[in-house]
Protein backbone atom coordinates (compact mmCIF):
# COMPACT_ATOMS: atom_id res chain seq x y z
CA UNK A 1 0.00 0.00 0.00
CA UNK A 2 2.89 2.34 0.81
CA UNK A 3 4.31 2.00 -2.73
CA UNK A 4 0.91 2.59 -4.34
CA UNK A 5 0.46 5.84 -2.40
CA UNK A 6 4.05 6.83 -3.15
CA UNK A 7 3.56 6.12 -6.88
CA UNK A 8 0.30 8.11 -6.92
CA UNK A 9 1.83 11.20 -5.36
CA UNK A 10 4.96 10.78 -7.49
CA UNK A 11 2.81 10.98 -10.64
CA UNK A 12 0.87 13.99 -9.30
CA UNK A 13 4.04 15.90 -8.39
CA UNK A 14 5.68 15.02 -11.74
CA UNK A 15 2.68 16.21 -13.75
CA UNK A 16 2.46 19.41 -11.68
CA UNK A 17 6.15 20.11 -12.24
CA UNK A 18 5.80 19.49 -15.99
CA UNK A 19 2.76 21.78 -16.25
CA UNK A 20 4.48 24.52 -14.26
CA UNK A 21 7.53 24.31 -16.54
CA UNK A 22 5.38 24.47 -19.71
CA UNK A 23 3.35 27.38 -18.34
CA UNK A 24 6.51 29.27 -17.45
CA UNK A 25 8.01 28.92 -20.95
CA UNK A 26 4.87 29.79 -22.96
CA UNK A 27 2.78 32.96 -23.30
CA UNK A 28 2.87 35.16 -20.22
CA UNK A 29 -0.65 36.48 -20.69
CA UNK A 30 0.64 40.02 -20.23
CA UNK A 31 -1.40 42.45 -22.34
CA UNK A 32 -0.37 45.74 -20.73
CA UNK A 33 2.63 46.51 -18.55
CA UNK A 34 0.54 48.73 -16.29
CA UNK A 35 -3.22 48.20 -16.58
CA UNK A 36 -4.07 51.30 -14.54
CA UNK A 37 -2.15 53.60 -16.90
CA UNK A 38 -3.63 51.79 -19.92
CA UNK A 39 -7.14 52.36 -18.59
CA UNK A 40 -6.45 56.06 -18.05
CA UNK A 41 -5.18 56.44 -21.62
CA UNK A 42 -8.14 54.63 -23.20
CA UNK A 43 -10.33 57.70 -23.76
CA UNK A 44 -7.42 59.68 -25.21
CA UNK A 45 -6.56 56.83 -27.57
CA UNK A 46 -10.21 56.48 -28.61
CA UNK A 47 -10.41 60.21 -29.40
CA UNK A 48 -7.22 60.03 -31.46
CA UNK A 49 -8.71 57.08 -33.36
CA UNK A 50 -11.91 59.01 -34.12
CA UNK A 51 -9.90 62.02 -35.34
CA UNK A 52 -7.83 59.74 -37.56
CA UNK A 53 -10.97 58.05 -38.96
CA UNK A 54 -12.45 61.49 -39.72
CA UNK A 55 -9.60 62.09 -42.19
CA UNK A 56 -11.18 59.47 -44.45
CA UNK A 57 -7.82 58.04 -45.46
CA UNK A 58 -7.70 54.56 -46.97
CA UNK A 59 -4.75 52.23 -46.66
CA UNK A 60 -3.68 49.32 -48.81
CA UNK A 61 -1.74 46.50 -47.19
CA UNK A 62 -0.67 43.48 -49.21
CA UNK A 63 1.37 40.48 -48.15
CA UNK A 64 2.33 38.08 -50.91
CA UNK A 65 5.39 36.65 -52.59
CA UNK A 66 7.58 37.30 -49.56
CA UNK A 67 6.86 41.05 -49.62
CA UNK A 68 4.88 43.37 -47.40
CA UNK A 69 3.53 46.42 -49.26
CA UNK A 70 1.74 49.44 -47.80
CA UNK A 71 0.32 52.64 -49.24
CA UNK A 72 -1.99 55.35 -47.97
CA UNK A 73 -4.42 57.56 -49.92
CA UNK A 74 -6.61 60.48 -48.88
CA UNK A 75 -10.41 60.53 -49.13
CA UNK A 76 -10.18 61.58 -52.81
CA UNK A 77 -7.85 58.66 -53.61
CA UNK A 78 -4.66 60.73 -53.98
CA UNK A 79 -1.51 59.11 -52.54
CA UNK A 80 -0.27 60.59 -49.28
CA UNK A 81 3.44 61.30 -48.98
CA UNK A 82 4.88 59.29 -46.13
CA UNK A 83 8.24 59.74 -44.43
CA UNK A 84 8.44 56.18 -43.16
CA UNK A 85 6.40 53.09 -42.37
CA UNK A 86 6.95 50.57 -39.58
CA UNK A 87 4.96 47.36 -39.33
CA UNK A 88 4.79 45.15 -36.24
CA UNK A 89 3.61 41.57 -36.70
CA UNK A 90 2.31 40.34 -33.35
CA UNK A 91 1.26 36.78 -32.68
CA UNK A 92 -1.87 36.88 -30.49
CA UNK A 93 -0.63 34.32 -27.98
CA UNK A 94 3.15 34.08 -28.20
CA UNK A 95 5.47 37.10 -28.02
CA UNK A 96 8.53 35.16 -29.21
CA UNK A 97 7.11 35.24 -32.77
CA UNK A 98 6.66 39.05 -32.84
CA UNK A 99 8.60 40.83 -35.55
CA UNK A 100 8.99 44.53 -36.36
CA UNK A 101 9.98 45.59 -39.87
CA UNK A 102 10.66 48.95 -41.48
CA UNK A 103 9.32 49.41 -44.98
CA UNK A 104 11.31 51.36 -47.59
CA UNK A 105 9.94 53.55 -50.36
CA UNK A 106 9.63 51.41 -53.50
CA UNK A 107 7.73 53.35 -56.15
CA UNK A 108 5.41 56.33 -56.01
CA UNK A 109 4.17 56.31 -52.45
CA UNK A 110 4.22 52.56 -51.90
CA UNK A 111 6.47 51.17 -49.20
CA UNK A 112 7.82 47.63 -49.28
CA UNK A 113 9.98 45.18 -47.29
CA UNK A 114 10.89 41.52 -47.62
CA UNK A 115 9.12 39.44 -44.98
CA UNK A 116 7.17 36.20 -45.01
CA UNK A 117 5.14 35.72 -41.83
CA UNK A 118 4.26 32.20 -40.77
CA UNK A 119 0.78 30.90 -41.50
CA UNK A 120 -1.83 31.68 -38.88
CA UNK A 121 -3.55 34.58 -37.17
CA UNK A 122 -1.55 37.80 -36.69
CA UNK A 123 -2.18 41.24 -35.31
CA UNK A 124 -0.55 43.77 -37.62
CA UNK A 125 0.19 47.26 -36.29
CA UNK A 126 1.16 49.85 -38.90
CA UNK A 127 2.67 53.22 -37.97
CA UNK A 128 2.98 55.55 -40.98
CA UNK A 129 4.69 58.93 -40.59
CA UNK A 130 2.43 61.28 -42.57
CA UNK A 131 3.08 64.85 -41.35
CA UNK A 132 0.58 64.51 -38.50
CA UNK A 133 1.15 65.22 -34.83
CA UNK A 134 1.37 61.45 -34.32
CA UNK A 135 1.94 58.67 -36.85
CA UNK A 136 -1.08 57.36 -38.74
CA UNK A 137 -1.79 54.16 -36.82
CA UNK A 138 -3.67 51.14 -38.02
CA UNK A 139 -4.23 47.81 -36.31
CA UNK A 140 -5.58 44.76 -38.12
CA UNK A 141 -6.17 41.17 -37.13
CA UNK A 142 -5.45 39.07 -40.20
CA UNK A 143 -4.98 35.50 -41.35
CA UNK A 144 -1.87 34.54 -43.29
CA UNK A 145 -2.11 31.42 -45.43
CA UNK A 146 0.69 30.17 -47.69
CA UNK A 147 2.61 33.40 -47.09
CA UNK A 148 -0.23 35.64 -48.30
CA UNK A 149 -2.82 37.86 -46.63
CA UNK A 150 -6.29 36.29 -46.73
Amino acid sequence: MFFIVLAFFGVVVSVDALMAMLANTSWTGLVAENTYVASQEFNKNAEEGRAQAALGWKSRLTIAGGEVRYSLADAAGRPIALHGVKVLFRHPAYEAEDRSITLALASGQEYVARHTPRNGVWIIEVDADADLAKPYREVRRVIISNGALQ
